[in-house]
């Protein structure tokens, strides 16, 4: 079995310098923290995780509690996590809450009792009561994606709002003016924020928003179904309709062509988290693309910050809208100019 000298040797370098890289010192190199991880590689070698907790009461694990694993954003964003942990030398647990509070605090107590360094959490329904109590009682903590106000805790999530202001001048361009919108849940920030920002956005064109345009959903595919087919019974359909999240657009899509309508001809489609599948539906769906991965990342650098001690800063990434064939785009529709920079502030 190969040793961390043996590690030492074949990356070039010495042996501190393979324990700092292994344990993602920030004093290692990018170059040098890659020569000791193809070593490693190369020599299969497995530090002694119980041994190096007892030395420096760490774990190397991180913990990720997630929303809802069937939900793509969430699965791509869950990788992202565990691929940047992985590049610093810590391992990932993870926690499917299934949109609730109580499978939430379930998973929160158990990765706790394992002894993880930190968390990373995506609050479902405004949060649950383990969870409130580990990020105010001091636990190394970074919400990604959702977050809870009030609560000082670094928070890594994507602005949608210029995303959404693009989709509807976009929407007004192509000369539709009945746009409705399918919410997700009211105690979710992303819930609140999504149809914060339709609203505004209709109204630079003045647009309303009338309340039997808006459908509350849960973020799933069902909810999705359930608010679409009260729009297609309207006595006035909206001619658009925008889903706040991927999996209702699914459940949107599957009640037109319960109906025998087609989209975009008898009503138009788009959905806020771009996900692979939109690209192969007929027609493909225009929808606003979260820099998902980008969020994964940032996210564990954030907690990795946390756990050394340091506040960790808050990081906003801007969606951006992409341009399908679902709304009645002619062919040749050109994509908008790429987002603006990332933003950063200290919470």
């Amino acid at each position: 079995m190969a040793s961390i000298k043996d590690v030492a040797a074949e990356a070039g370098v010495s042996v501190a310098t393979v324990s700092r890289a292994l344990n993602g010192h920030p004093s290692v190199s990018a170059t040098a923290r890659a020569r000791v991880l193809a070593a490693v590689e190369t020599l299969g070698y497995r530090p002694n995780a119980l041994a190096r907790s007892l030395r420096t009461d760490q774990t190397r694990t991180l913990g990720l509690v997630i929303s809802d694993v069937m939900n793509p954003y969430f699965t791509e964003l869950a990788r992202s996590v565990e691929e940047e942990a992985r590049a610093l030398g810590y391992s990932v647990i993870i926690g499917n809450a299934d949109e609730r509070p109580d499978l939430q605090d379930h998973h929160v107590t158990t990765l706790l009792d394992r002894r993880i360094d930190g968390l990373l959490v995506s609050p479902t329904d405004g949060g649950s009561p383990r969870m409130l109590d580990a990020a105010r009682a001091g636990t190394p903590m970074v919400f990604v994606d959702r977050w809870i106000p009030g609560v000082d805790v670094p928070v890594v999530r994507s602005d949608g709002r210029g995303a959404v202001r693009d989709l509807v001048a976009h929407l007004h361009g192509l000369g539709h003016r009945r746009l409705a919108i399918i919410a997700g849940p009211a105690a979710t920030t992303t819930g609140r924020e999504r149809v914060d920002a339709f609203r505004e956005a209709l109204a630079a064109y003045g647009l309303p928003l009338p309340d039997a345009y808006i459908g509350q959903g849960d973020f799933q595919a069902g909810s999705g179904r359930l608010v679409t087919e009260g729009f297609l019974d309207l006595p006035e359909p909206p001619e658009v309709v925008f889903a706040a999240d991927n999996l209702m657009a699914l459940g949107a899509l599957d009640a037109v062509r319960a109906r025998g309508l087609r989209v975009p001809e008898d009503i138009g489609l788009a959905a806020f988290d771009d996900i692979p599948w939109f690209v192969h539906t007929d027609p493909p769906v225009t929808a606003v693309a979260q820099p998902t991965r980008e969020l994964g990342r940032a996210a564990v650098r954030a907690l990795v910050e946390r756990i050394a001690g340091r506040a960790g800063e808050s990081v906003t990434l801007p969606a951006r809208l992409v341009i399908r064939r679902s709304c009645g785009e002619p062919p040749g529709e050109q994509q908008p100019p790429s987002p603006s920079p990332v933003r950063r502030s200290t919470p």
